[in-house]
């Protein structure tokens, strides 16, 4: 029997397994979508399936650097737990490894892992572990030494932040501290040019309006949005924060001391913008008996 892609698609839909791993079954069950479904299972790719509704929010981000090129990637979990799971762990330093190599997060899940895609890696070790995975995020930084750091490591290399420094001159430990600093402070942008433009308009926006409830004159307020400006631009930008390390100075104050120039930064936290929905503990047995 001919195997159609609307076949495909329809066993992907229902299974969640991959369209290779669909295309396969069909092909070995002559077009029997419930003998498909039953080949999937006994391969243990439709187990995994049934996780993938289930929200992966927590596990681990992991960082490498070869050269003048760094890497973050964001590989979920379910729990916490699985993310201090040594397998789990050795799964996600072989994709930061496979990620050296490519240049986006598809063409990583896409890309050859022992014999395998790192997707289908994956999703072979959801079917072990039971917990619902995905290869989120990835960032690529290059510069002229890109430095790394990870936040609450679980394992060398990776841990709940991930951060890495592109930066020109050659101080590493000095590049460190700037990486602690991101995984601290967080800022939104390199610089006030790197900001977005939509993101400072709404502020001065909100400045404004705040600014108005005052009652004072349009001049006065032109002034205040000035000042207020500046000091946004100093809190959400690298180059402008005041460093951790020491208050005194900005950021690119100390780089200049440092003998380097920072021209870039990534900043993964494993979970950032996943909504989790919470359920009470009286739900949740509800469910389970239901």
């Amino acid at each position: 029997m001919a195997i159609t892609a609307a076949m495909v698609k329809e066993l992907r839909d229902s299974t969640g397994a991959g369209m290779m791993d669909a295309k396969k079954a069909l092909t070995e069950t002559d077009g029997n979508m419930e003998a498909a479904v039953d080949w999937l299972r006994t391969k243990g790719l439709a187990k995994a399936a049934k996780k993938a509704g289930r929200t992966a929010a927590e596990g681990l981000v992991a960082v490498a650097v070869e050269g003048g090129k760094g890497i973050a990637v964001e590989v979920n979990s379910e729990t916490d737990f699985v993310a201090k799971n040594s397998d789990f762990q050795k799964m996600v330093q072989g994709i930061a490894d496979v990620a050296l190599t490519v240049d986006d997060v598809d063409a990583l899940k896409a890309a050859d892992m022992g014999g395998k895609t790192v997707e289908q890696t994956v999703t072979d070790t959801v079917a072990v572990i039971g917990e619902n995975m995905s290869v989120r995020r990835m960032a690529v930084l290059t510069g002229g030494q890109v430095v790394t750091y990870v936040h609450n490591a679980a394992a060398p290399g990776m841990g709940n932040i991930g951060v890495l420094v592109a930066m020109t001159g050659d101080n590493e430990a000095f590049g460190r501290q700037v990486a602690m600093h991101i995984a601290a402070a967080n800022p939104s942008a390199l610089s006030e040019a790197d900001l977005d433009p939509a993101m400072v308009e709404k502020e001065k926006q909100v400045q404004i309006d705040i600014a108005r409830e005052s009652g004072k004159p349009d001049a006065v307020i032109e002034k205040m949005i000035v000042g207020r400006m500046q000091k946004y631009m100093a809190e959400v930008t690298l180059l402008s924060q005041q460093f951790v390390v020491n208050p005194d100075l900005t950021v690119a104050a100390a780089a200049t001391e440092a003998g380097v120039t920072i021209t870039g930064y990534v900043r993964l936290e494993v979970g950032d913008g996943i909504e989790v929905e919470k359920e009470d503990f009286a739900a949740e047995v509800a469910k389970l008996n239901s």
